[in-house]
C-alpha cells in the first residue's frame, strides 16, 4: 500500500470511527444514567433495607462485583459475536436490574435490592467497553479523542441520572426510588434502540497461529503494567470515595438533594473535561495529562480530608471527577498501545477485569472504612496508591526517554 492510500485508508476508518463515537455517546448519556442511580441511592436504600449499619453500601459493592465479573464474559461475547452483540447483552441486563431493584424496594429485601445491583454492574460493564468498540475502527492518532468522544455521553449522563431521582424518587409512596429504578430500565430499553444503529465489522474467525501472545507475553510488558496501575489508581481509587460520598454527605446532616447534587457536580466533572482530553493527550502527551490527572485527585482527598462542609464534600468531588477522567483516559489509552489488533478485545477485557477487580476490594472497603474510621480515612487511603502508580508511570516515562536519547 503507498502513502496516499494509506492515508485514504486511514481517513475511512476515521470517518466510521467518529460515526461509532457519536452514537456510543448517546448511549453512554443512556446507560451512565444506570450507574449514577445505584451509586447516589444504592448507599441509602442499602441503609434502610440492610439489617446492619455496615452493610449500607453494600449494594454500591456489589454493583462494582458485578462489574467486574461482567468484564471477561463481554469480552468473550465481542470477540465471537462482535461489539453490539456483547452490548445489547449488557442492557437487557440494565432492564432487569432496574426491574429487580424496584421489587427488592416495594418488598424490603435487601438481597433481592442487592440481586438488582448485581445486575447493574453486567450492564456497566458493558458500557465500560463503548470507549475502547469506539476505537476498533479508528486511527492510532485518533484514537485517544474517539474515547474522549465517547465519555462526552457522560456530560448528558451527569444530567439525566440525577434529575430522574430528584423527579421520581417520591413518586411511588411510600416507597422511597422505587418509580426511580423503573426510570432506570426505561432509559436501558432507549439505550437498546441506539445501539442498533452501530456499525462495527464482526470479528474474523482467526487461525490458529493469528491468535497473538499468550496473556502472560502481555502481562510482562512494562506499558501494560502501568497501564494497569494508572486504571486501578484513577478509576478504584474514584469509586471507592465515591461510593461513601453519599452516605458520608446524609450522615453529615446534608440533605438527600444535596448529596444527590453533589453527584451530579462530580460526574460533570468525570465527562466535561472529555470534550477535550483527546486533544490534550495529543498535544501534550498521555504521560503528562495522567499525572495532572493524579495530582487532582490527591488534592481531592486533601480537601475531603479538611473538612465536611457542603463545600468541601462538593469541591472534592468535582475535584475526583476531572482527575478521574485525566487518569483513567489516559490509562486507556495506554492499553490501545499495549496489543496487536488481534489480541485487542482480550487485552481489554483482561485489563478492565484486573482495573474493575480492584474496584470491587475498594467499594466492600469503603463502607467499613467510613463507618469505622470516618470520611477522612477513606480519602487519605487514596494517597499512596496514587502516588505509587504516579512512580511507576514517571519511571517508565524516563526509560523511554532513555532509550530515544
Amino acid at each position: 500500500m503507498t502513502a496516499v492510500e494509506a492515508r485514504v485508508a486511514e481517513a475511512t476508518d476515521d470517518q466510521l470511527a467518529r460515526r461509532n463515537a457519536i452514537i456510543l455517546a448517546v448511549t453512554m448519556a443512556l446507560a451512565g444514567a444506570n450507574n449514577i442511580v445505584i451509586v447516589a441511592t444504592g448507599a441509602i436504600a442499602g441503609a434502610m433495607l440492610a439489617p446492619d449499619k455496615t452493610l449500607a453500601t453494600l449494594p454500591v459493592s456489589i454493583y462494582v462485583l458485578g462489574l467486574w465479573f461482567g468484564t471477561l464474559p463481554i469480552g468473550w461475547l465481542a470477540r465471537h459475536y462482535g461489539r453490539r452483540t456483547s452490548f445489547q447483552a449488557g442492557t437487557l441486563c440494565g432492564v432487569i436490574a432496574g426491574l429487580v431493584c424496584c421489587l427488592g424496594v416495594l418488598l424490603g429485601s435487601f438481597l433481592i435490592f442487592n440481586v438488582g445491583a448485581f445486575f447493574s454492574g453486567l450492564y456497566a460493564a458493558a458500557q465500560q467497553a463503548y470507549r475502547f468498540a469506539a476505537a476498533d475502527t479508528a486511527s492510532e492518532q485518533f484514537r485517544p479523542k474517539a474515547i474522549s468522544w465517547v465519555l462526552v455521553g457522560g456530560i448528558f449522563a451527569a444530567v439525566l441520572g440525577p434529575q430522574l431521582i430528584i423527579a421520581t424518587k417520591d413518586l411511588w409512596q411510600p416507597y422511597l426510588f422505587a418509580a426511580t429504578y423503573i426510570g432506570q430500565a426505561v432509559f436501558a430499553v432507549l439505550s437498546a434502540a441506539v445501539l442498533a444503529l452501530l456499525k462495527i465489522p464482526k470479528p474474523k474467525p482467526l487461525a490458529a497461529h493469528a491468535r497473538g501472545r499468550t496473556l502472560g507475553e502481555i502481562l510482562r510488558q512494562p506499558r501494560f503494567v502501568v497501564a494497569v496501575a494508572c486504571g486501578v489508581a484513577s478509576y478504584a481509587m474514584m469509586n471507592m470515595v465515591m461510593t461513601s460520598a453519599p452516605l458520608a454527605m446524609v450522615e453529615c446532616k446534608h440533605s438527600v438533594a444535596d448529596a444527590t447534587l453533589g453527584m451530579q457536580w462530580h460526574v460533570l466533572g468525570m465527562f466535561v473535561p472529555s470534550l477535550f482530553t483527546g486533544s490534550l493527550i495529543a498535544r501534550f502527551g498521555v504521560e503528562r495529562i495522567v499525572v495532572l490527572g493524579f495530582a487532582l485527585i490527591l488534592a481531592s482527598a486533601v480537601i475531603g480530608m479538611s473538612g465536611l462542609t457542603l463545600w468541601h464534600f462538593w469541591s472534592a468531588l468535582i475535584l475526583l471527577g476531572v482527575g478521574w477522567n485525566f487518569g483513567f483516559i489516559g490509562a486507556s489509552a495506554l492499553v490501545t498501545q499495549c496489543h496487536r489488533p488481534e489480541e485487542r478485545t482480550r487485552v481489554q477485557s483482561f485489563n478492565d477485569f484486573l482495573v474493575f477487580g480492584s474496584m470491587a476490594i475498594g467499594s466492600f472497603s469503603s463502607g467499613i472504612l467510613l463507618t469505622l474510621f470516618g470520611w477522612e480515612t477513606v480519602n487519605a487511603v487514596v494517597v499512596p496508591v496514587v502516588l505509587t502508580a504516579a512512580v511507576l508511570l514517571i519511571l517508565l516515562t524516563l526509560r523511554k526517554s532513555a532509550r530515544e536519547v
